[in-house]
C-alpha cells in the first residue's frame, strides 16, 4: 500500500482531524479509527498521544515523514504533526493498523 496516497485519500474522502488538540479531543471521546504521527513529533507529545491510544484500544502509525512533509500530503500549507482519522473513505488506510 502506498501510505502517501492512502493519506491523501482518507483526507479527500474520509473524515480526518488535524493537529494534536483535535486528535487528543478523538482519543477521549473514541471516535478516532487511527492515529497517524509525525516522525519528529516532540517526545512528550508522542508519548502522551501513545498512551492516551494505547488505553483508547486504537491503533496508532507512524508517519515516515516530517509534519512538512505529513501537512503537504494532507494539502495543508501548514505542518501536520498528528492527524486522527475518523472515516477512511474510499482510502485503505484504516489496515494500516500498526500499532507503533
Amino acid at each position: 500500500m502506498d501510505i502517501q496516497k492512502a493519506i491523501r485519500m482518507a483526507v479527500d474522502t474520509g473524515e480526518v482531524l488535524l493537529g494534536k488538540n483535535e486528535a487528543q479531543r478523538s482519543l477521549h471521546n473514541g471516535k478516532s479509527k487511527l492515529i497517524v504521527l509525525a516522525q519528529n513529533l516532540p517526545v512528550d507529545l508522542r508519548i502522551t498521544l501513545e498512551k492516551k491510544a494505547k488505553l483508547a484500544n486504537i491503533p496508532y502509525f507512524e508517519f515516515e515523514g516530517t509534519s512538512s512533509d505529513l501537512g503537504n500530503i494532507c494539502g495543508k500549507p501548514y505542518p501536520v504533526g498528528v492527524m486522527s482519522v475518523l472515516s477512511g473513505g474510499d482510502s485503505d488506510i484504516l489496515s494500516l493498523n500498526k500499532k507503533g
